[in-house]
């Protein structure tokens, strides 16, 4: 009855809702010199945090994953070496709570619902902006309005001077580690209204670099302090990307992307201490061909009505082999651990249409429907040790049918404005896998699943002359469980329910510019922030080593607070920008009260963390700092005692950037000191990260 009033509440306040663009020609795509698109956001309802320009390619990042670390909120949890899988939680909600959206597209991952962030390079990308809620242009697919927090990934677009066709960019960077990047990229301008890019890269490293350990027992005496060499994080990584745009009308275009990854890495296993010395590789690996290709077409009909569609096919191949047989034991018994050679092969085919019309001046509302249709097969070579629970593995070759909608409005009323959503999902699955050993259980498919979420967004600007704003927000996000987490053996189970989160969100953010001052301007964005998460999706141990199963067991209530602040200025040639952010959080589980941990923070969340970014820009000149600090945590062991207790850690970066001009070729060079006051650190325990360590960068452009 309280979501239905609640729905019920929010449809009524679509009744409602202003434009998040003014009337301004350039609401509409424009076909201009440069052929730049732009639009108005209500940035004050849903402000972003944004990396782009040259602050973007200043910070000494390789993948989309490392540059999200300066964002506020951000846990990018990092197992380490080049071949380390990256994913990012925000807020503590989980990975899954993360949507990722690639030039206006979801990035999907049924499998087991986690991107790797690591597989996105920086080379090709002019902006990453990030959204606690959603963002506030309504204009957007159905999925979009599906994640606690989002990440949108924007490629570069092709520009030209005047007289000019051709753009042509090399890079290549190296470093201390080993690491070998080369990189060429092409613009092509084909005709006024049709033009295109393509860039590929590769990545090769050994993964191999210094790492220090250190443990105390609880007598607070040593138990060892010792240096090695990471093995087993290898990489050698291909990317091949082309993007196509055609600008058909001064209202509408035409953009479509086609992507591939192939990639071979070996995954860091945690440095354990054995008789024999130190553990440092895990033996397991991995192998990644991902592709897609997406195109979306936009047309602003009239000052009314605009729309979209746009669509996706997405294949991939992941093919894990685990060769470690080290013998383990539990205190009771011992075994040789399973070795595995399984593949598993994904399909994804979606297609969304939107539409907004603007109803009056101050009123516009949205209706966005999504299709998606997902497909998971695999092949098995499992090899199980002689003491091995299970020696085969029952797979469900699952079919995943999706149908989510929707509805959306926005509205000013004086100095308040409202955007308001409610979104249906209905989801439905088959099967048609069985058991392959007695010993298994038979495959069942999940039911059909069907919800409702809303959401409601406020702001309000107190002065006109002032920009001051302040923001209010409700969302209630709906998570599906993964195919891992229905089906995988021995650890799915069909019942499961899907996660729920509750989002509420109070905040403001205070602007100010100056004309004729050295000191150009300032922004501070602050938010206070509750999660309520309900039904959580965990896995539970059921005595044996190798059984776990997926519960719903799970309640987790987090609570934080951010701040954000920029400032930039000019002295006579010298550019200054500065940004930084801190953010407290708490996230605890009361899942169970007859738990000792129950009320503890969870693992790796620390109370306290922080970031800064200093750059001066002068004539040719570009001196860049960056700082990350993460606070004191407790590791992934049951309780939150001392001994369990993880030290914070924090790096200082710095680079150096020099542009040349040797006639019509722009050539750039860049040296980069990582980790400079050499830390030893663990984002993950046992996970060591690298000490210091130098790259270079050279880019030509002609």
């Amino acid at each position: 009855m309280v979501r239905l009033r609640a729905c019920i509440v929010t449809l009524c306040l679509l009744g409602s809702g202003v434009s998040l663009f003014s009337q301004s020609k350039l609401d509409s795509l424009q076909v201009l010199d440069e052929v730049v698109v732009t639009a108005q956001s209500f940035e004050s309802v849903i402000p972003s945090q944004r990396l782009d320009g040259k602050l973007l390619e200043s910070l000494n990042s390789h993948s989309v994953a490392d540059a999200l670390r300066y964002f506020a909120g951000v846990k990018l949890k990092d197992y380490g070496g080049m071949g380390g899988l990256k994913t990012i939680d925000v807020r503590h909600m989980g990975s899954h709570h993360v949507g990722v959206f690639y030039n206006g597209t979801a990035v999907g991952n049924a499998q087991n619902g986690i991107v790797d962030l690591g597989k996105f390079s920086l080379d090709d990308v002019e902006e990453i902006s990030m959204y606690n809620g959603q963002k506030s242009d309504i204009f957007q697919s159905a999925k979009d309005f599906s994640s606690a927090s989002s990440i949108y990934i924007r490629t570069k677009r092709p520009t030209f001077q005047s007289g000019k066709n051709t753009n042509i960019t090399f890079r290549y960077k190296g470093g201390t580690i080993e690491t070998y990047n080369p990189s060429f990229r092409i613009e092509q301008k084909l005709s006024d209204k049709l033009r295109f890019t393509f860039s590929t890269e590769f990545l090769s490293s050994p993964g191999r670099y210094k790492f220090k350990l250190r443990r105390v027992s609880k007598s607070a005496e040593v138990g060892y302090d010792t240096l090695g060499h990471r093995r087993g994080s290898d990489i050698r990584a291909n990317r091949i990307e082309s993007n196509w745009f055609a600008y058909l009308t001064d209202k509408s275009m035409l953009e479509t992307n086609v992507y591939f990854y192939n990639s071979q890495r070996g995954l860091p296993g945690a440095i354990i201490r054995t008789a024999n010395g130190f553990k440092t590789s895990s033996g397991e690996r991995l192998g990644d061909n991902d592709f897609f290709i997406q195109s979306a077409y936009k047309n602003d009909y009239s000052d009314r009505y605009k729309f979209e569609v746009k669509g996706k096919y997405f294949y991939s191949r992941t093919h894990y082999n685990s060769l470690d047989t080290t013998k383990l034991f539990d205190g009771e018994s011992a075994w040789t651990s399973m070795m595995y050679d399984n593949i598993y092969y994904q399909q994804q085919y979606y297609l969304s249409s939107i539409n907004q019309y603007k109803i009056l001046p101050n009123w516009h509302t949205a209706l966005a429907v999504d299709l998606e249709y997902t497909r998971l097969n695999a092949s098995f070579g499992n090899k199980a040790g002689p003491n091995a629970a299970v020696r085969g593995e029952a797979f469900a070759y699952p079919k995943r049918y999706a149908v989510i909608a929707a509805l959306s409005s926005t509205l000013e009323l004086g100095k308040f404005r409202l955007l308001g959503s409610v979104q249906g999902n209905y989801v439905a699955e088959k099967t048609s896998g069985k058991a392959d050993h007695p010993s298994q259980k038979p495959i069942a498919t999940a039911p059909n699943k069907r919800e409702l979420t809303p959401a409601l967004f406020l702001g309000y600007q107190p002065w006109e002359a002032h920009d001051l704003n302040f923001r209010l927000f409700y969302k209630r996000i709906f998570r599906m469980p993964t195919f891992n987490d229905l089906y995988y053996a021995q650890l799915g189970t069909s019942v499961l329910k899907p996660e729920f989160v509750n989002q509420f969100n109070l905040g403001a953010t205070y602007s100010k510019s100056f004309a004729n001052s050295y000191f150009k301007g300032f922004t501070i964005q602050a938010d206070a922030y509750y999660t309520d998460t309900k039904d959580k999706i965990i896995a539970a141990p059921t005595g044996s080593f190798f059984r776990w199963m997926m519960t719903n067991a799970g309640k987790v209530e987090g609570y934080g607070v951010e701040v954000l602040a920029r400032a930039h200025g000019e002295l006579g040639k010298l550019k200054v920008n500065l940004s930084g952010n801190y953010s407290y959080s708490s996230a605890r589980d009361f899942s169970d009260r007859s738990l000792t941990s129950y009320g503890d923070q969870l693992p790796y969340t620390p109370w306290h963390t922080t970031s800064a970014i200093v750059n001066l820009d002068y004539k040719s000149w570009m001196l860049n700092y960056s700082f990350i600090y993460i606070g004191e945590r407790y590791n992934g062991a049951v309780n939150n005692i001392p001994v369990n207790k993880v030290q914070p850690w924090y790096t200082h970066d710095v680079s150096l950037r020099k542009d040349f001009q040797l006639g019509k070729v722009n050539l750039s060079a860049t040296l980069e000191g990582n980790n400079i006051f050499d830390q030893f650190y663990e984002v993950v325990l046992n996970y060591p990260m690298p000490g210091r360590n130098f790259k270079f960068n050279i880019s030509l452009t002609y």
